[in-house]
């Protein structure tokens, strides 16, 4: 029961009931990525949209079908393939707020302690 009420009224946990019923109705399945998001177009109109497989996060769409859904490309990555150079690394989401986030030394949050100041730094104190 909670499941169902979580599905209806949150949308960043996973798609809506809406989402589902539009997409079951108005859906043409067109594509998936390697972590299992699936793309889909509008039967009868220009409308592109991802259900996405897990969290709702933007930064986890690769960017070939980034730029099919912001009409860049016409063609789906899955229609025409991009030309994957050399040099090109996989594709990551964004890891901020997770636990591969990245901090620079003398972060709170990272592991160890801050630097050494080079000797002209004075802590501030209050005044009593």
């Amino acid at each position: 029961m909670f499941s169902l009420l979580k599905r209806i009224f949150t949308w960043w946990h996973d798609s809506t009931i809406g989402t589902w019923i539009f997409t079951s109705l108005n859906g043409e399945k067109v594509g998936e990525d390697e972590q299992g998001n699936v793309y889909y177009r509008e039967k009868k109109g220009r409308k592109r949209w991802v259900m996405y497989n897990g969290e709702i996060e933007a930064s986890r769409v690769p960017p070939e079908w980034h730029a099919w859904l912001h009409y860049t490309i016409d063609e789906t990555p899955v229609e025409k393939p991009p030309v994957v150079k050399k040099w090109e690394k996989e594709h990551q989401p964004n890891p901020t707020g997770t636990v591969e986030a990245y901090y620079p030394t003398g972060s709170l949050n990272a592991a160890g302690a801050r630097p050494k100041s080079a000797g002209d730094y004075e802590a501030w104190t209050p005044n009593s």
